[in-house]
C-alpha cells in the first residue's frame, strides 16, 4: 500500500517518483478523486518523472492523449468521463492501449471499470479539509 499526503503542487513531482517506483512492474494506473481533485495535475507530474516534456491536458473531449518522453516510449492518458456506454471504449481500441506494455493513466476509470485488466494500480485522490491531498494506490485485482 502507498499513501503520501502533499500540501503543495510542488510537492507532486516527488510523490509522482515515488508512485511509479512503488510499482516498478506495472503500467495501468486508474486514478479516481471527484472533479478538481488533481488527478490531470498528478498524471502530468507523473508523466514528467518518466521523461516527457509534452504538455500534459485533459483528454475530457479525445478521450485519449499520446505523450513521449525522452526516448521516444508512449504514455497514454486516458478521460473516460464523456463516455456514455462501454461500447466507445471497444471502439476506441482500448485493448490496444491497455495491453501494449505502455504507461496507461486513466481518469474516471469508474466508467469502464470491467475492462480494467487484473492488478491494475488503483490511485485515489482525496482531497483534504485544508486543500491538502491524500494520494493512496493499491494492487487491485
Amino acid at each position: 500500500m502507498f499513501s503520501e499526503k502533499i500540501s503543495s503542487v510542488e510537492g507532486l513531482k516527488n510523490v509522482a517518483a515515488k508512485l511509479i517506483g512503488q510499482f516498478p512492474n506495472h503500467r495501468v494506473f486508474a486514478l479516481y478523486g471527484k472533479m478538481g481533485s488533481g488527478k490531470t495535475t498528478f498524471i502530468q507530474a507523473i508523466c514528467n518523472s518518466l521523461g516527457s516534456d509534452d504538455n500534459v491536458t485533459s483528454p475530457t473531449f479525445a478521450i485519449i492523449n499520446e505523450y513521449k518522453t525522452t526516448d521516444f516510449s508512449s504514455l497514454f492518458h486516458f478521460d473516460f468521463y464523456r463516455i456514455e456506454d462501454i461500447e466507445e471504449a471497444y471502439d476506441l481500441g482500448y485493448e490496444d492501449y491497455i495491453y501494449s506494455g505502455s504507461y496507461c493513466f486513466i481518469e474516471w476509470p469508474e466508467m469502464i471499470e470491467s475492462l480494467l485488466p487484473e492488478n491494475f494500480i488503483e490511485v485515489k485522490i482525496e482531497v483534504l479539509d485544508d486543500e491538502s491531498r491524500v494520494i493512496s494506490a493499491k494492487i487491485k485485482s
